[in-house]
């Protein structure tokens, strides 16, 4: 875990300024930041408002996935839907259940766009922001409710499914209102997880608005360290780079390992797991399109450098202790 907060701090360090936490913090917003690049695609962000709606410590969210938030009244269609934005590196806008730390249901609006280098075209980041939705109201039943009265004056005790009946026997009305007392446990005005009207125009300016917020101030604090991030991909340069559902799946792999690309000039590493980080001692901007050799040294020998070579040029499997 002390690893994977050191890889979620570098996260940030190197792509902003060190006044992006506090920038970020004075967004009145619910939003998370992830970052699919580490394994797992952990929360390496979450927003004031965030916390205070969940209900967690920024201790308790920060390093997990967002599914840690989800439970079983989660639709599986949101779930792929997100899941598909994030294979396709786009914006999605969908409703989602989640849970809160005491464990009751939140309906929210959820609005995800990724966040791309400048330099290379790769996803860096994703932005999710949450806008709390209220619950639909109750849908009316086709006869009248308890104690409601009928048109010819009977009350609720006369009532049959629905039908207005004056010799209905005492055994049949006290059946029925045990039918009642329990269909009451299920009603929509005790369930919370009731699902939720459609998101107003409004609700879904604010969530688009928030965002661009967000991006905003994510572009001004990359800019003063040159590592300049955009909203949209604006370079053609990452083509050959992995795509972040791939990375995400990666990421599952607890090896050191890296990845080539022997499409590209000179076969520079597109992958490094935070295994091989680990072991090395580098960052991952320091890894990522540098060649392998680049960790060879005087000591390193030249007859296993040229059986490296040989395997790549032949296609060839090579292992060497």
């Amino acid at each position: 875990m002390e690893s994977q907060l050191a890889l979620i701090e570098q996260s940030f360090n190197y792509r902003y300024s060190v006044w992006v936490r506090d920038a970020l913090d004075e967004l009145p917003d619910n939003f998370t930041i992830t970052d699919p690049s580490i394994s797992g695609h952990p929360i390496v962000f979450a927003s004031r408002g965030f916390l205070k709606m969940s209900g967690y410590s920024k201790e308790e969210v920060i390093g997990k996935n967002g599914r840690a938030f989800q439970g079983p009244g989660t639709s599986r269609r949101s779930i792929i839907e997100i899941q598909e934005a994030i294979q396709e590196e786009r914006t999605i806008q969908t409703i989602l259940l989640n849970y809160r730390k005491d464990g009751t249901p939140i309906w929210m609006l959820f609005h995800m766009s990724p966040v791309f280098s400048k330099e290379d075209g790769r996803v860096i980041h994703f932005v999710a922001v949450q806008v709390p939705m209220s619950r639909k109201p109750r849908r009316s039943g086709s006869g009248p409710g308890r104690d409601e009265v009928c048109e010819d004056g009977c009350r609720s005790r006369d009532i049959v499914f629905g039908s207005c009946r004056r010799e209905v026997c005492s055994d049949s009305v006290l059946e029925l209102e045990r039918l009642l007392a329990f269909e009451s446990l299920f009603d929509s005005d005790n369930r919370d997880d009731e699902e939720p009207r459609e998101a107003s125009d409004q609700e879904k300016r604010r969530a688009a608005a928030a965002v661009n917020n967000i991006l905003s101030l994510l572009t001004h604090y990359s800019e003063l360290t040159g590592k300049l991030v955009c909203e949209k991909r604006c370079t053609l340069s990452g083509i050959g780079l992995l795509g972040a559902s791939l990375i995400i799946s990666l990421g599952r792999i607890k090896q050191s390992f890296v990845l080539t690309d022997p499409h590209l000039p000179e076969m520079p590493i597109v992958y490094a797991s935070d295994a091989f980080l680990k072991l090395t001692g580098y960052a991952r901007h320091e890894v990522l399109g540098c060649q392998c050799m680049f960790l060879s040294g005087v000591d390193t020998d030249p007859s296993t450098l040229s059986q490296v070579k040989e395997s790549i040029r032949t296609e060839q499997a090579c292992t060497e202790g």
